[in-house]
């Protein structure tokens, strides 16, 4: 979730809060995809020449890998510590989560071997040194943008220095909270960025359809329905057999009792806009508050399903795009970073792009040309992947709950058959406070004292 959304974040009090202003980003850039589109279709010569704005927005993201990894490693570690140390529950959803975001990475692998999305795009970086009738302008404003650092040394120094303060104990904090402000810089940074993607999407989208025309509208297609079957397939088969398994319960009753939570989720293209209500309703529904209380938000920043299957399948459709075929070892080496990045790419818009751009770089940094293409269509797989996320932690409550006992099963029966609904009244309190309180903790913007767990541990011990 963008800064802006905790900005507008309702008080006890007062009025409702206005939407959030990246709605209006959301609107430009499919505007700007369909304009793309009509372009390169009417126009392929001129569209083709509008290829560096792409070029260039991809650019801005890689100048931001180094900074959002470092940040979100290091702060990452040590929230993982500390929801270890809330105990059974915090140890069993760590592992939990872990697990799932393997085997969903897992599975976007498989799918995008299967299905092949981008194969025959044949798209090909912006190289100013070697264009022909290269434009001053355009190769001044490209070489202002910096380049990006390698990533896997980066990663490095930030585990390295995530388990030194770890060692380090209370005297790391004032180098935490440090951290966390210096991390805040560098996500306003990209919610700036951000804002420019309607010209990049336009610019890449317009080239690669005056290039190859209606199989570049396919390509795009085809990617987006092969990554919506893959989250439905995802949540109804696994997640839903899972649940059944270990608790009985349903998981279309499951989906129906968070009905609205879907609609709001939809309506903003961001799970973290649910976060107080599924806390809310999760403990109505008969899991016990201390289970709730650590279990969503870690899984808010450590269970992201539907981001897992978005960033392996994304990277497949820019090989194939680009025409490279990435061997068994490389895209094993591929989701085994994704596991480790893909969780700092919760909450702020554009982490995830750069989560996507710094496994490629990783891997194969010559893949990076072609990301100009998913700037277009990532927001039509927005809805998705946050869908995805939403229910994962959702299913991952009950299940916790059901592990350590510390739920109620015959309410849950209750409540998810309608016997005993839910006070959308207690939301005016319950879930203002939480909106005002969770959201910076919870997404990659933390809140000073560093995690939403600091605070869980002391809600859990309360409860008890």
């Amino acid at each position: 979730m963008s800064e802006n959304t905790t900005a507008n974040a309702v008080k006890p009090g007062t009025p409702a809060r206005k939407k959030d202003r990246t709605h209006w980003l959301y609107i430009a850039v499919i505007s700007a995809v369909v304009l793309g589109v009509a372009v390169g279709l009417i126009a392929p010569d001129f569209a083709k020449s509008l290829k560096p704005l792409g070029d260039g927005f991809v650019n801005l993201i890689k100048m931001m890998i180094g900074p959002v990894i470092f940040c979100t490693i290091v702060l990452g570690i040590g929230s993982i510590a500390k929801a270890a140390t809330v105990g059974k529950v915090g140890g069993l959803a760590l592992v939990y989560f872990l697990v799932m975001s393997t085997f969903a990475l897992a599975i976007g692998l498989v799918v995008g071997n299967f299905v092949h999305p981008g194969t025959g795009l044949k798209l090909t970086p912006y190289n100013p040194s070697s264009a022909a009738n290269m434009d001053p302008t355009v190769k001044f404003l490209l070489e202002i943008i910096p380049g990006s650092v390698p990533v896997l040394p980066v990663l490095f120094v930030a585990l390295l220095v995530g388990f030194a303060l770890q060692q380090m104990g209370p005297s790391a904090q004032p180098l935490i909270k440090g951290l966390t402000l210096v991390q805040g810089v560098v996500f306003r940074i990209l919610t700036m960025i951000m804002w420019l993607a309607p010209i990049g999407a336009f610019g890449a989208i317009a080239a690669v359809v005056g290039s190859t025309g209606w199989a570049a509208v396919g390509a795009m297609f085809l990617l987006m329905a092969a990554f919506y079957v893959t989250c439905a397939v995802f949540i109804l088969g696994i997640l839903g057999t899972l649940l059944k398994v270990v608790t009985g319960v349903s998981i279309l009753k499951l989906m129906k009792y968070l009905g609205r939570e879907y609609l709001l989720i939809f309506s903003t293209s961001s799970s973290e806009t649910a976060l107080p209500r599924l806390i809310a309703k999760m403990e109505h529904a008969g899991v016990s508050k201390p289970v709730v209380g650590v279990t969503v938000p870690t899984g808010y920043s450590f269970n992201l399903d539907g981001t897992a299957i978005y960033l392996t399948m994304a990277s497949l459709f820019v090989a194939n795009a680009m025409g490279i075929q990435m061997n068994l070892g490389e895209q094993i080496g591929l989701l085994v970073f994704m596991i480790i990045a893909s969780k700092g790419a919760a909450g702020v818009t554009g982490a995830g792009l750069a989560t996507l751009a710094a496994g490629l770089q990783a891997h194969r940094a010559d893949l990076l040309g072609g990301m100009g293409v998913i700037v277009g269509i990532d927001k039509f797989m927005s809805e998705a992947r946050a869908l995805t996320n939403f229910t994962g932690n959702a299913v991952a409550t009950l299940l916790i709950g059901k592990w350590v006992g510390e739920i109620d099963l015959d309410r849950v029966d209750r409540v998810l058959a309608g016997q005993d609904r839910f006070d959308e009244s207690t939301m005016l309190a319950h879930g203002a406070s939480d909106l005002h309180e969770t959201p910076a903790s919870v997404t990659a913007e933390p809140a000073v004292d560093g995690s939403a767990t600091d605070r869980l541990a002391g809600t859990s011990s309360s409860a008890r």
